[in-house]
């Protein structure tokens, strides 16, 4: 195992190095620049700016600066926000998404993996049917449109809940995002729980077990489950990433203080650091998250050996 986790660390070095790569040249290569946006400011001002972050030497030489700051943990200062580093930012408002985005994995994989082995449970019947209808209607709706409707109902015409702001994390607060934010995730997992349920119990291992008389529920949970989830393990990777860096529409529609946030503020100002400092975030999370999610998944099918 630690062979494999070893030759996969290699491997994510020149994979992070060339997200770098592509991020910083994609940014430079965007219209606009970081200072076009503030008032118009004299030559003199406005090279002495540039100067200021480096802005003014050669494109090359940039992308070696700002490669040797990042093998040396700095990701540099914000070019917008004064008097802030990029570490200082992301420090700040990881814990919102990291929040946000656990509560959401945690309400999803419960409630996805419950309707996807209660639909396979029972196969071609009305509970089935039901099920997946409405994880078909979960996946085709996109959050911009779930997000508005369950603000309208239950804050704007119920007044149940809030219809946005952080307020030191407070459950009120919360729970309009996460549902959000779960809803698709509950749909992709209750489909790909209910596919591995249903290939699981056509197993003749499982005939087996039905055969020596085990009830139908230790059935599903001791010797059923464990096989169907294997497809959801290597979904949950790059899901995980994505909720856990958090959400750029739903932190937008709910005016939350995360990365998913500053992210859109960030690439909209051309903020260049802030930019590529979430960017090496979401990459680095992605490729530990998928490390973890391989061996998770032989810790599920004995079959598969890490070599």
């Amino acid at each position: 195992m630690l062979r494999f986790i070893g030759r996969r660390l290699l491997v994510a070095i020149p994979t992070l190095l060339l997200v770098i790569t592509l991020a910083f040249f994609m940014m430079r290569a965007a219209p606009g620049g970081p200072f076009d946006m503030d008032r118009k400011l004299s030559p003199q001002i406005e090279r002495n700016v540039r100067a200021r972050y480096g802005l003014d030497r050669p494109l090359g030489l940039q992308y070696l600066n700002y490669l040797a700051g990042v093998l040396r943990g700095d990701l540099g200062p914000s070019l917008k926000y004064k008097d802030k580093s990029v570490l200082q930012i992301l420090q700040e408002n990881a814990p919102v998404s990291l929040r946000l985005g656990g509560l959401a994995i945690g309400l999803a994989a419960v409630t996805g993996v419950s309707l996807g082995v209660l639909a396979a449970a029972r196969q071609n019947g009305g509970v089935d049917h039901l099920v997946m209808g409405v994880a078909v209607l979960g996946v085709c709706i996109p959050t911009f449109v779930t997000g508005p409707l369950l603000v309208l109902a239950f804050a704007s015409k119920l007044g149940w809940l809030p219809g946005g702001g952080w307020n030191d994390g407070a459950w009120r607060n919360l729970v309009l995002p996460v549902v959000v934010l779960a809803l698709p995730q509950v749909a992709v997992i209750s489909r790909l729980t209910r596919a591995g349920m249903v290939e699981a119990l056509r197993a003749n291992y499982i005939r087996t077990a039905r055969a020596k008389g085990l009830p139908e529920h230790r059935v599903i949970v001791r010797h059923a489950l464990r096989a169907a989830l294997l497809p959801l393990v290597s979904y949950l990777g790059p899901a995980c990433a994505g909720l856990l860096t958090g959400s750029l529409v739903v932190e937008r529609i709910f005016n939350l203080p995360g990365l998913g946030k500053f992210f859109v503020i960030s690439a909209l100002q051309r903020d260049y650091t802030v930019v590529m400092g979430m960017v090496i975030v979401y990459a680095g999370l992605i490729l530990v998250l998928n490390l973890l999610a391989d061996l998770l998944y032989a810790a599920l099918d004995p079959r598969v050996r890490l070599t």
